[in-house]
C-alpha cells in the first residue's frame, strides 16, 4: 500500500496571473504558501476475490469494472494518464479541510494521486515533473478552469514565488526566510472559514475569459508579489506592512468579478477590520471558503 500525504496551500498575493489565458500573453507571478493541513491517498492493488476490480472512496464510494465506469473525474483522467495495467485497484481519500473551501483541495488531490500512483508502480518522479502533469491533467484532460498555482506550489511544499513565462515555462524560486522571520510571519496570519462552500470553477469563469479587461488590476496584483518578497526578505521592514498590502491586493482581486465576494464575506471581512485585522482576503478564486487574516498577536482573541 503507497500512502501520500499532500499539502494544502494559501496564496498571498499575484492569484489570477497564473492563468495561462493571462500569463501566456503576460507573464504571471504568485506568492504562495503550503501549510500543514494535508490531503491523504492511499492506494493499492486489489486482490482478486472482489466482483468490482476497481474501489475508489471519497465522499461516496464507487465501485467499478472499468476506469471508464468512473465518476470522479480526477481519477478517471489520471487512471487514463498513466494507463495502470492492473487486475484491481482500491483508492482511499481523507483530507484536514473541506472540499470546496479555497485552500487548492483539488489540485493538492491530483497531485497526491498522481505521486500514490507513480509509487505504487515503482516509479519516483520529481516535484517539477508531478506540478506539469498535475497541470496538463486539470487543465487538458478535466478542461477544468483552473491556474496553474495550486498543483506547483503543493508538488514542491514550503514558501515560494512562482514564475509563469509567456512560453508557458514555470519558474519555482523558494523564500529564503530567516527562523525569526517565519515565526514572525506565522504569527500574524489567522485562518476562519466562512462556511460557505463553493466551486471555484464557477467564480473563475465571471472572469477568467475577459482577463485583458482586467489588465490594470492583474498588473498591479502582479507587482505586488515583488513588494511582498521585499517586505518578508528585509528584516528592517516592520512586518505589518505585509498585512497592509494583503488588503491592498484584495480590494483589487474584488474588482475582478461581482463574484468573488458576497456581503455575507464582506461584513466577516469589515468586522475584522474593526477588531483590529490589519488585512486579509479569501482564499481561492473568492465567493467563500477560507478566509486568512493578518493580524498583530495581541488583537487576536478579539
Amino acid at each position: 500500500m503507497i500512502i501520500s500525504r499532500t499539502p494544502y496551500r494559501i496564496s498571498f498575493f499575484g492569484g489570477g496571473t497564473d492563468y495561462p489565458d493571462w500569463y501566456l500573453e503576460n507573464g504571471g507571478d504568485v506568492l504562495v504558501a503550503t501549510i500543514d493541513k494535508y490531503c491523504y491517498l492511499t492506494c493499492r492493488y486489489l486482490p482478486p476475490f472482489f466482483e468490482h476490480k476497481i474501489r475508489i472512496v471519497y465522499s461516496v464510494i464507487e465501485l467499478c469494472q472499468n476506469v471508464n465506469e468512473i465518476k470522479h473525474p480526477a481519477v478517471k483522467e489520471i487512471l487514463k494518464f498513466l494507463a495502470i495495467k492492473t487486475g484491481g485497484l482500491e483508492i482511499h481519500h481523507e483530507g484536514d479541510l473541506p472540499a470546496r473551501s479555497g485552500i487548492g483541495s483539488s489540485s493538492s488531490f491530483t497531485v497526491g494521486l498522481l505521486h500514490a500512483l507513480y509509487a505504487l508502480q515503482g516509479k519516483m518522479i520529481g516535484k517539477h515533473q508531478l506540478a506539469l502533469e498535475s497541470i496538463h491533467i486539470e487543465q487538458n484532460l478535466i478542461n477544468e478552469i483552473v491556474g496553474s498555482q495550486d498543483q506547483t506550489a503543493t508538488a514542491y511544499g514550503g514558501i515560494n514565488h512562482i514564475s509563469f513565462s509567456p512560453c508557458g515555462e514555470i519558474f519555482v524560486r523558494p523564500m529564503t526566510l530567516t527562523q525569526e522571520r517565519l515565526k514572525e510571519l506565522n504569527a500574524h496570519l489567522m485562518l476562519f472559514f466562512t462556511g460557505v462552500k463553493r466551486t471555484a470553477e464557477k467564480v473563475a469563469k465571471s472572469y477568467v475569459h475577459n482577463l485583458e479587461q482586467k489588465e490594470k488590476q492583474l498588473l498591479l496584483m502582479k507587482e505586488m508579489v515583488h513588494e511582498a518578497i521585499a517586505i518578508l526578505s528585509s528584516n528592517n521592514r516592520d512586518i505589518c506592512d505585509f498585512g497592509k498590502l494583503l488588503h491592498e491586493t484584495w480590494v483589487a482581486k474584488r474588482s475582478l468579478s461581482s463574484l468573488v465576494s458576497n456581503a455575507h464575506v464582506d461584513s466577516l471581512y469589515e468586522t475584522a477590520r474593526g477588531a483590529g485585522a490589519i488585512g486579509g482576503k479569501l482564499l481561492g478564486a473568492g465567493g467563500g471558503g477560507f478566509m486568512m487574516l493578518f493580524v498583530k498577536p495581541e488583537n487576536q482573541k478579539k
